[in-house]
């Protein structure tokens, strides 16, 4: 049972984890706001209860100090009848208020009681029921009657020569309940909208409190779009030194990009200069090993080319901030290609409000290198088309960019043979097979993928999906 348990409040915290700060701060507060109106409004009812208690009890010992007072006047001075204490209620059948005299030193027989009670008779206090103070008197509670709670006071009198006695007075409790039932009923009420004040209360604060929050959130989605370099504005003395540290990890970042940027360029120099005079040696000598060192040299070649380019485009696929727009960029394209294959209809479609989420430099690489294949394998016509995918995350959208072309295809079992680096299909085509393998490699880096199908104008179909700019 208590594993159960246990697992049980696991799983239930786990669950309220995800749970925003708000709505954390909210839940928190009105569980303490309900906990403690709860506990005031019990308290203040059972004071309640007792002030009207002790009210009926201070109203009964009133009646009977009178009841008293007569027992003690001798008889000849008494003017009225006995028992005439000015409350209506004593004189009407079954009224819940009653009281009654009996003589403790002579027969049973010999009891006055008010005309309520008519033929019953009250009963004594037990020492269970009583609680006896200072005075002499003991009060507690009793069933009249009628079957219903009664109030009741009684004290022992002693007369001296007119006898003892035992003076009893009880009223119904009817009264006090009505009483304590409507104080419940108008202190819910307003509790209730004092909880409902104080809720508002707290999801203002949690929503004020929390601003600052949903600030810095928008600054970094500013800077994570590259709407912005950095992180900027003011914030609480709790959350500046944040924004502080986020702002020099950004300026990490860009360093550590930019250094990278300048190795792989170094490397870069470094390794074609002496690659470009191994093959201008080799092509001088016409030797059997003079072409082996060609190939070799000229294989070293595309491979540090190949690599190279994954090394720019993981170390800018890593930088924060950057974007691009493929509209303006695809219809240069289009132009630039246009000329190189004029016998070839290139049409392009791109909505204007689309951006891409990366560096311009790479997306023209991927771009590039598709349109290049399609108009190389087409036999007049390549359609470039581009559309934002469906997410229902705000933060993280995708778009998709088709290249179609009516060219020769590839079967189902050349596609993936395709993207492997080096892999020509054809050698009588220009190219060193490198192309759709660092198009695979850039939208992998981002997160996107290079999918290839069949076309509907006959040829090849190319799916570029690249992470996209939310709108806003």
């Amino acid at each position: 049972m208590k594993r159960r348990f246990w697992r049980f409040g696991k799983s239930f915290g786990r669950g309220f984890g995800k749970t925003s700060i708000a709505t954390r701060l909210f839940l928190s507060s009105a569980l303490a706001c309900i906990v403690v109106l709860t506990l005031a409004g019990l308290v203040l009812s059972a004071l309640y209860r007792q002030t009207a208690e002790a009210a009926l009890d201070e109203q009964l010992g009133i009646y009977l100090r009178a009841l008293v007072a007569e027992l003690a006047t001798p008889r000849d001075e008494v003017a009225s009848e006995p028992g005439q204490l000015g409350e209506p209620q004593f004189e009407l059948l079954q009224s819940g208020w009653y009281w009654q005299i009996t003589r403790l030193d002579a027969g049973p027989g010999d009891i006055r009681t008010s005309r309520s009670l008519f033929a019953s008779r009250l009963p004594k206090l037990t020492a269970a029921q009583a609680e006896a103070s200072l005075d002499g008197r003991r009060h507690g509670d009793i069933l009249g009657p009628d079957g219903k709670p009664l109030r009741m006071l009684e004290r022992d009198i002693d007369a001296g020569d007119q006898g003892r006695y035992l003076v009893q007075v009880a009223a119904t409790t009817q009264s006090v309940d009505l009483q304590v039932a409507q104080f419940e009923l108008d202190l819910g009420v307003t509790f209730l909208l004092l909880a409902v004040l104080l809720m508002v209360a707290m999801a203002l604060q949690a929503r004020y409190g929390l601003r600052p929050l949903r600030q810095l959130r928008r600054e970094v989605i500013a800077v994570r779009r590259g709407q912005s370099e950095k992180i900027a504005g003011e914030f609480p003395l709790e959350i500046a030194p944040l924004a502080a540290e986020l702002n020099l990890l950004l300026v990490a970042n860009r360093d550590i990009v930019e250094r990278a940027r300048t190795q792989v360029g170094n490397l870069a120099h470094a390794l074609k200069t002496p690659l470009s005079v191994i093959m201008n040696e080799a092509d001088n000598d016409a030797s059997p090993l003079a072409r082996k060192v060609g190939e070799q040299a000229e294989v070293m070649r595309d491979q540090v080319s190949f690599y190279l380019d994954r090394a720019r485009a993981a170390t800018r696929a890593g930088a924060i901030g950057a974007a691009a727009d493929p509209a303006p960029a695809l219809a240069a394209m289009a132009r630039a290609f246009g000329k190189i294959y004029p016998l070839v209809d290139l049409a392009v479609e791109c909505p204007e409000n689309l951006r891409f989420l990366g560096e311009k430099q790479d997306f023209d690489d991927m771009a590039g290198n598709l349109i290049d294949n399609a108009c190389k394998w087409a036999t007049g016509e390549v359609r470039v088309s581009v559309e934002a995918l469906p997410s229902g995350d705000l933060d993280r959208m995708f778009f998709r960019a088709t290249f179609d072309d009516d060219g020769p295809g590839l079967a189902a079992e050349q596609r993936e043979e395709a993207l492997r680096r080096g892999r020509r299909l054809d050698e009588g085509k220009p190219g060193s097979g490198l192309g759709l393998s660092i198009v695979a490699d850039l939208a992998a880096a981002y997160g996107g993928r290079l999918d290839l199908g069949d076309s509907p104008l006959g040829g090849l179909q190319a799916n570029l999906i690249l992470p996209a700019l939310p709108p806003g």
